[in-house]
């Protein structure tokens, strides 16, 4: 790896790291700014026992030095502090629970999504204005357009109400396909259309007209130099695509009652638990980060011609 490649990685990570301290500083301030308190609710605490709320959670410590203990926890140790509302909880205990869900899920419906997205796309730029391209088109145009939450509500009436094929609840056993299913749909189009579109490209570059006069079989063709130069925009699309998943399962989660990370937070701004909302939107907000830095290397990787400035 030449040192200038290096460098660009060494420059990526630094501006990753930055981007991850701005969350957690923006999230930290935004949480203390809110109207209210955590401890508020229909029936008013006295005044002394508010107070030993705070006092016992670090509330009552000025907010400047409350944030520096909360990032020296956060970046030492990993540690998001007592969930407000689960007592005997830890923020990150309950973050790694969720995780375990929402990553089979996640990993899934993006694996799905790519590979059935560049399959269709090949298959669309190969029959290019034939039927099965028009079809392609239409269907994928239509997931684009479909927001995932009314899409997971489609999914749920028809196959898990109307003809019972499927459980409802992502907590059973193949409760997690419709979630699955919901969740790659609208990446699975977007990589459809950018593997088509890019393949149309490369299959018109010069070398491909040469390889074909040279009599180079038509699968080598395709499968040898145009498929792979036709995954570059897929790549770059990576990093959104994941961050996609990671934000639409926030509602599809909750939807199909699914025990992960995104159920846990919004549950968590419906009881105003402030350490568990900070702790979960900086885990998902460094995921994000983190995958659209390894979108960016892996970018350079597929293709070393890119000019790293």
């Amino acid at each position: 790896m030449s040192t200038k490649t290096l460098l660009y990685i060494g420059k990526r990570i630094l501006l990753a790291i930055l981007t991850v301290w701005i969350v957690i500083t923006v999230t930290f301030f935004v949480m203390h700014a809110v109207p209210g308190d955590p401890f508020t609710s229909e029936k008013a605490l006295p005044e002394a026992a508010k107070q030993r709320l705070e006092e016992k959670f670090g509330l009552d410590k000025p907010l400047f030095e409350q944030y520096i203990n909360y990032l020296g926890d956060v970046v030492t140790k990993f540690d998001f502090g007592p969930s407000l509302k689960k007592d005997g909880m830890m923020v990150q205990d309950i973050i790694a629970d969720g995780l375990k869900t929402s990553a089979v899920l996640g990993l899934v419906a993006a694996g799905i999504a790519l590979v059935v997205g560049v399959v269709l796309g090949s298959v669309a730029a190969l029959r290019r204005n034939k039927l099965i391209d028009r079809v392609i088109m239409v269907v994928t145009t239509a997931f684009v357009s479909i927001p995932s939450f009314i899409m997971g509500t489609l999914l749920l009436y028809v196959f898990a109400v109307a003809f019972n094929l499927v459980p409802a609840n992502g907590a059973t056993s193949g409760g997690l396909i419709l979630p699955v299913i919901t969740l790659s749909l609208s990446p699975m189009a977007h990589i459809t259309r950018l593997t088509r579109s890019s393949m149309l490209d490369v299959l018109g570059q010069d070398y491909i007209r040469t390889a074909k006069a040279k009599g180079v079989s038509g699968v080598k063709i395709i499968f040898g130099h145009a498929l792979k130069n036709s995954l570059i925009p897929v790549i770059t699309y990576l990093g959104p695509m994941l961050a996609y998943i990671v934000t639409g399962s926030l509602v599809v989660e909750k939807i199909f009652a699914v025990p992960g990370i995104g159920r846990q937070f919004v549950n968590s701004i419906t009881n105003r638990d402030y350490t568990l909302i900070m702790g979960t939107t900086i885990v998902l907000a460094t995921l994000i980060v983190v995958m659209n830095l390894i979108g960016d290397i892996l970018y350079k990787v597929a293709d070393p011609r890119i000019n790293l400035e």
